[in-house]
């Protein structure tokens, strides 16, 4: 037979019959699609994807590599000379190709937002999704930067060489201590205080964990402390450590809206330095850390800090000296006060007489002190604060009986009374709070000494009496609560009664409107 003229394949005929635009095997978008025998009847169709052809579709990656090694062939061609190559023929470099990818890329629709519809987003987001928006591109990168208030930083190096402004320019809150402890990181072993954790080694000498070496010299601080007060004049809250003068001087020129600031390690003329920052409300001075430094903080700071902060609203005095003569400059010169913490303090003597010279103080907080006032003088010039309406203890020893006294004949007008975990609080020590006749609110935790005898004798002298807490107290047993104590629960407005583990009188009371203003019955716990 003759052969038709034609060309074997015509543009009208397929070449594989088995792939018609009917057929199950073909799709205009050139997926390809598994047989109808191999599709599971109850289970959903896929779609083939791209990588799915590139690594299953062995024609497919035949035909590429080809087109790729002609593309090889044409930009490595012999030189004009018909002198052969000494060198054998190279096997074509793919690493070109596989930077390449096969689909085409996908629109980025947050292009079409602008910078400041993106801040917003960001804003309602959590912190914790920080990091991983900032991964996404470089644009997000540095909206996340710009997004972000607050930063404690660890990496001295971070600061000095600008990055840190540049990577979060619109800080507001800073705290720079972690970085400057030069001690290894990488030892594994963490210590934390009540104020800081740092990392340290096994070695251990007789001044602490930190030397003082571990410190960075106060001129690598102050340097530190002026690029900050440069690139960050809207900052509102500081804490750094070893600081001098000269740097918190150039704070309060760079940072006039500075309204916090944390203090570690720092002495009496460094405080010369904050002294103009008039928009300071908060402070917290931490002088001396048993195990970490000691710095010295007596009455000559305590003074330079009340003529200098006269808009003081909260302080914090931590491991910090001082006497009578310090606490009155604070109680003259920041009459805006509001809220005094003495945690760990180691003050002279006398010191609580100078309360009655903070006219608008209501809250006095004392924190891991071993003792209330060695020597509080005389009753009559003690003195006492009108205003003081919340006294807290927390973690102190309070087994002096006239310490406790003149601590409760300052405080006699106060409303709330927290005690919290206090050594030495036993029946005796706990009938002096009676001096106290305006009390709502009394809560006792972790007060193991005190029985139901003591604590009946108290709160039955406070007509005045709303709320009433218990907790952990365990010499305090359900079985010896009196009927008069009774009543005076059935009339509570709250009531929290959990002595300890075992106690059953929380379970039983549910129910009976005790604990609740207008409360008819008590009713016993059973055995």
């Amino acid at each position: 037979m003759s052969r038709s003229p034609e060309s074997p394949i015509s543009h009208k005929t397929n070449p594989n019959p088995n792939l018609t635009p009917n057929s199950d095997h073909y799709d205009e978008n050139f997926n390809l699609k598994p047989p109808l025998s191999s599709i599971n009847p109850k289970s959903k169709s896929r779609t083939l994807t791209l990588p799915d052809i590139w690594f299953k579709e062995q024609a497919l990656k035949h035909v590429i590599y080809k087109m790729q090694h002609q593309q090889q062939q044409q930009f490595h061609r012999p030189s004009a000379s018909n002198t052969p190559s000494a060198s054998p023929p190279s096997e074509p470099d793919l690493t070109s190709f596989q930077s390449l990818s096969v689909d085409p890329a996908a629109p980025d629709c947050t292009s079409l937002l602008s910078d400041e519809l993106l801040l917003r987003i960001f804003s309602k987001l959590p912190i914790s999704q920080h990091v991983s928006n900032s991964l996404v591109c470089k644009r997000w990168l540095y909206l996340s930067g710009r997004s972000v208030r607050f930063l404690r930083v660890t990496d001295w190096l971070f600061v000095v060489s600008g990055r840190v402004f540049k990577r979060f320019p619109n800080l507001t809150d800073l705290d720079i201590v972690r970085s400057c402890i030069r001690k290894p990181r990488s030892s594994g072993i963490l210590v934390t205080h009540k104020t800081m954790s740092v990392n340290v080694d096994i070695s251990y000498s007789l001044n602490g964990f930190l030397e003082e070496t571990a410190l960075l010299p106060s001129s690598s601080v102050d340097q530190g402390l002026k690029m900050i007060a440069e690139k960050y004049p809207t900052l509102q809250r500081l804490v750094a450590i070893g600081a001098s003068e000269e740097g918190l001087l150039r704070i309060a020129e760079g940072c006039s809206m500075l309204q916090e600031l944390e203090l570690h390690c720092c002495g009496d003329l460094a405080l010369v330095g904050i002294s103009g920052i008039k928009n300071l409300q908060v402070v917290k001075l931490i002088g001396f850390v048993d195990g970490y430094y000691n710095s010295i903080i007596s009455d000559i700071g305590l003074t330079l800090l009340a003529q200098g902060c006269r808009r003081l609203v909260k302080l914090e005095l931590c491991g910090c000296e001082g006497s009578y003569d310090g606490i009155k400059a604070i109680g003259q010169c920041c009459q805006m006060l509001e809220e005094l913490t003495l945690s760990d303090h180691r003050m002279d003597g006398g010191w609580l007489s100078g309360l009655s010279f903070c006219g608008n103080l209501k809250t006095l907080r004392l924190k891991s002190c071993k003792t209330i006032d060695k020597s509080p003088g005389l009753d009559e010039h003690l003195g006492s604060c009108f205003t003081l309406e919340e006294l807290h203890l927390q973690q102190c020893q309070i087994r002096d009986k006239q310490s406790v006294k003149a601590l409760f004949l300052v405080c006699e007008n106060v409303r709330d009374i927290i005690l919290q975990n206090c050594w030495g609080l036993e029946d005796d020590v706990f009938s002096l709070a009676s001096i106290c006749r305006r009390v709502k609110l009394v809560s006792l935790e972790g007060c193991s000494l005190l029985t139901i005898k003591g604590l009946e004798s108290v709160v039955l002298s406070w007509k005045e009496l709303q709320q009433l807490r218990v907790v952990s107290c365990n010499n305090i047993k359900d079985t010896e609560v009196t009927p008069e104590l009774a009543t005076l629960f059935s009339v509570l407005k709250e009531l929290k009664w959990r002595p300890d583990s075992r106690s059953l009188l929380s379970s039983n009371l549910e129910g009976t409107g005790m604990g609740k203003k207008g409360g008819r019955f008590f009713k016993r716990s059973k055995d």
